[in-house]
């Protein structure tokens, strides 16, 4: 049975990585999420896939210039499915504290060395507070925070993101202890699924947003796919 984790929420129905998304997909009967997370200027966990504001909010500058405060005052509803209200960017406490997900993928993008392990040590402290350790796993396709995951906080569940076809993925999930590969759909072929698979990683495969490719990726046995259309995915995948 193929899982479906909802893309930022449900980035194809509603503005992505904001309540209103998260909640949207969970009306769908999907209980696991895909986010992405940046650091503000105080420490707090934004949930946000850009280190920039300009394109969800019109606003300038980077979230790491911002203080949570004011992050959360800010709209993020700009450039994504119509929305007639405002749309906060969230922090990751509000949507532990408000959607009831059975499991979270948090992709952390690349960072130095500091900020990598600022940001994994906040995952940490977040998911203990909640009880959701072993509801949650890091994603990144960054080394720096990869070995961060592995040095500073071994009890969170790590995953290798693959975009690229230019090293062996397993071999980099092997490496750093990754239970999850998180593939781009181009990289998925049945050979490369089932390798991981037997190398005792859970592919999720990203982003899938038509019918007939979720259908392929389902047939050929992915544990899971990410998609903005978690409606849609129901649908297509329950028949």
């Amino acid at each position: 049975m193929t899982l479906i984790y909802g893309h930022r929420g449900a980035k194809g129905e509603a503005p992505e990585n904001t309540l209103a998304s998260f909640q949207q997909c969970l009306a769908h009967g999907v209980t696991r999420c895909e986010l992405d997370l940046h650091l503000s200027r105080d420490g707090q966990l934004m949930v946000i896939h850009d280190p920039t504001l300009k394109r969800t909010t019109g606003r300038r500058g980077k979230v790491v210039e911002h203080d949570a405060a004011d992050l959360v005052g800010y709209d993020a509803r700009q450039g994504g499915p119509g929305w007639k209200t405002p749309c906060p960017i969230p922090t990751l406490e509000q949507l532990f504290e408000h959607c009831p997900f059975e499991h979270w993928q948090l992709e952390v993008k690349s960072a130095s060395r500091v900020r990598a392990a600022r940001t994994v040590l906040a995952i940490k402290e977040l998911a203990e507070r909640f009880g959701l350790i072993d509801k949650v796993t890091v994603t990144s396709s960054s080394r720096e925070v990869l070995r961060a995951l592995k040095r500073l906080t071994p009890e969170l569940s790590r995953g290798l993101v693959a975009e690229y076809n230019w090293l062996d993925p397993l071999k980099v999930a092997a490496h750093y202890g990754c239970s999850m590969l998180a593939l781009n759909w181009t990289l998925c072929t049945p050979e490369r699924l089932l390798r991981a698979q037997k190398a005792g990683l859970h592919v999720t495969v990203w982003t899938v947003n038509e019918p007939a490719l979720m259908r392929r990726l389902a047939d050929f046995g992915a544990d899971s796919i990410i998609t903005d259309f978690p409606g849609l995915a129901v649908a297509t995948l329950k028949n």
